[in-house]
């Protein structure tokens, strides 16, 4: 139980929202929740968390709102049209989980601030496993006191850094998407070229790890690789939305991106070939039809 609880409203109820609603109803938080669909966040009742039937609801009274919407977007519809913005009260923080363009949340600060409504952006990476571990990685942009204001809920999710203002979470994690993304890419290429010269692809990951071409990724998607698992733990399809949304800021901020954009590319070809729900280490699956090696 923590010693000063703070009244948290959660709007999106998914993959990643239910755990992490959860931890911080564990942690001793009062929390309600929203989800268009309301029978993804009924489960949360067993854990002491209000349902509610629309996001002003639940936000009526929060000392903190946080979003887990699926984009900007929709981000922008549940605040501004559906009425949420306009049901916090004034002094109340708004933190927005979501993975959405920096020119997006830095729009929202602004008029929740016209609003009286404090704003940061807070993406995560650490997919399922971190959200159910509270072991995330929390990119923070803001203001330095509202990311102090906002310590007691990040802790109990992860590990929480503040990058920049406005907009500089999501930049840091665009930065981390281009690496993961681009990685999943090497690495599948790597193992799939080994193997058509004869090699096997268990044996030359385990050879190579501990080396300087080792990493996470090489470690667990390369793994899922090897064993064909593509189960969805972060789909390919929102991995080439982040490559997008990465494609975009590129643009806006007159950055050359080559590399981003060939994987860009890529992510948009396994979609199309109906890849998109698979794990984004489904880009082996593409990368594999490509040289007539399913």
């Amino acid at each position: 139980m923590t010693t000063t609880p703070l009244r948290i409203a959660v709007l999106g109820i998914g993959m990643m929202g239910l755990p992490m609603a959860r931890r911080l109803s564990e942690a001793g938080h009062p929390v309600r929740a929203w989800n268009r669909t309301r029978a993804k966040a009924e489960p949360l009742a067993l854990y002491g968390v209000t349902v509610n039937n629309t996001p002003a609801e639940a936000v009526q009274d929060a000392d903190i709102v946080i979003s887990l919407l699926e984009n900007g977007p929709v981000v922008g519809h549940v605040l501004f049209d559906q009425g949420a913005a306009r049901a916090m009260r004034k002094g109340s923080l708004f933190i927005d989980m979501a993975s959405i363009q920096p020119s997006e949340a830095r729009d929202h600060a602004a008029r929740l601030g016209e609003l009286g409504v404090a704003h940061l952006d807070a993406p995560v990476s650490g997919g399922t496993v971190g959200a159910e571990a509270g072991t995330l990685a929390i990119m923070v942009g803001g203001r330095p006191e509202d990311f102090q204001r906002a310590l007691p809920v990040f802790t109990p999710l992860g590990r929480a850094t503040h990058v920049g203002p406005h907009g500089a979470g999501q930049l840091a994690k665009l930065a981390n998407q281009m690496i993961v993304g681009i990685t999943i890419g090497a690495v599948a290429e790597a193992l799939l070229f080994a193997a058509k010269g004869g090699a096997d692809m268990a044996k030359v990951r385990e050879a190579i790890s501990g080396g300087f071409a080792d990493s996470r990724i090489l470690q667990l998607h390369g793994q899922r690789m090897v064993e064909r698992d593509f189960a969805p733990r972060g789909r390919m399809a929102v991995q080439l939305k982040d490559m997008r949304n990465a494609m975009a800021t590129a643009r806006e901020t007159g950055f050359d991106a080559p590399i981003t954009a060939l994987f860009e590319a890529l992510y948009a070809d396994g979609v199309e070939h109906g890849l998109g729900d698979l794990d984004h280490s489904g880009l082996f699956v593409e990368l594999a039809s490509r040289n007539a090696m399913q």
